[in-house]
């Protein structure tokens, strides 16, 4: 759902702090939800589109870094921005090795906020982006034969036609019609499409 409105999802035990993340967004037009702790997160749910979680580090319960692993093990994968009073560099490395988009110390900037959520944003926008066109690729790959398949693979490696026949001990002329259909099944463009489509399938 790229074409979906984006949504930043503010967790931040303190009810100033969400509000006033709440008034700046609402001052762009970017929609915004709050809560209070990451089980309020958690019960609500992360909605099918594009989506960026700004989260305090420290909070009563949950922590932001136990929110991430828990989201990253459900496979929930969402751009996430650590704000925190209490910044220290092992704890800001942590969180960027997970996968963190920003991790800012409060009091924060407005304007670095806004270019950290819109840079968050883009980088989901475009991961789901991909996913639909993965996902597609991947509806047409079901029409694939097993040696269309084999053939494909000799494409991906670039391998001569002669060179797949000789591996899958088939003639050349065969591996050109096996070649030519599944060009056409993945509605390949040019030979390097068919294998940008056969890697996004293979990843």
């Amino acid at each position: 759902m790229t074409d979906a409105l984006p949504l930043v999802i503010v967790v931040d035990d303190d009810a100033d702090v969400r509000a006033s993340l709440t008034d700046m967004f609402l001052s762009i037009g970017t929609e915004s939800v709050t809560y209070g702790s990451t089980a309020e997160l958690m019960a609500a749910g992360v909605p099918e589109r594009p989506t960026c979680l700004i989260l305090d580090l420290r909070m009563p319960g949950a922590s932001g870094l136990e929110l991430q692993a828990q989201l990253a093990k459900q496979g929930i994968r969402v751009p996430i921005i650590f704000l925190t009073g209490y910044a220290d560099v092992p704890t800001s490395v942590r969180a960027m090795k997970a996968g963190a988009v920003d991790f800012m110390a409060k009091p924060f900037r407005e304007q670095e906020l806004l270019d950290a959520v819109a840079e968050a944003l883009r980088r989901d926008i475009d991961r789901r982006r991909e996913d639909e066109e993965v996902n597609g690729i991947r509806l047409l790959a079901i029409q694939l034969t097993p040696r269309e398949r084999d053939v494909l693979e000799g494409v991906r490696r670039g391998l001569l036609n002669k060179q797949i026949a000789f591996e899958l001990g088939i003639s050349e002329i065969t591996v050109k019609m096996h070649r030519s259909s599944a060009g056409r099944k993945l509605k390949s463009v040019s030979v390097a499409d068919m294998v940008r489509k056969v890697e996004l399938i293979r990843s």
